[in-house]
């Protein structure tokens, strides 16, 4: 049986939810990564950027728009250094502008992805997920690209049975 990675960016702090913004003590996606990882076991990663976002919303996405103009790769506090012993990768973040936050980008352009499957996950609001995929085809060559998962970000905290389906229909599938 192969090994499972989940790398996660989440966001805590003020979030946008079902219209409204509110604040999460912990993540949408972060509860999505942990149903995925208890569903199929393996190692969780949390993507930490070195430079906080803002904790207020929409000064958040302000600088995850330029982040995304610039093409920037904001540091992270640390890095998952090799993906030997790994058969699935799941790639886990929120949909900020279409895509995944530059911090997932930071991660994932550091790791040879040869041989690899790569499961797309994505916590939103009403953009599914977006061009994340075209994204990580581009960025992880070598890989297979699994089927993606979208989570209304909303609903994370009760769409445990969803994703523990779909994550592992997903190892079975590999």
């Amino acid at each position: 049986m192969m090994k499972n990675l989940i790398l996660y960016y989440s966001r805590k702090e003020e979030n946008y939810a079902g219209g409204s913004i509110i604040r999460l003590e912990k993540g949408n996606t972060e509860r999505v990564a942990e149903a995925i990882q208890q569903a199929v076991g393996g190692d969780l990663f949390e993507l930490e950027t070195v430079k906080s976002y803002a904790v207020g919303y929409d000064q958040c996405i302000a600088e995850a728009k330029a982040e995304l103009q610039e093409n920037a790769r904001p540091q992270l506090k640390r890095y998952w250094k090799s993906l030997d012993g790994y058969g699935n990768v799941f790639v886990c973040g929120p949909c900020w502008w279409g895509t995944f936050p530059c911090a997932v980008f930071s991660q994932i352009e550091r790791l040879d992805f040869t041989g690899k499957r790569v499961f797309p996950v994505m916590t939103h609001e009403g953009s599914g997920l977006g061009r994340c995929e075209q994204d990580l085809k581009a960025l992880c060559t070598g890989a297979v690209l699994g089927e993606g998962l979208a989570v209304l970000g909303s609903r994370a905290a009760e769409s445990g049975e969803q994703i523990a389906q779909w994550a592992r229909k997903a190892v079975n599938n590999s």
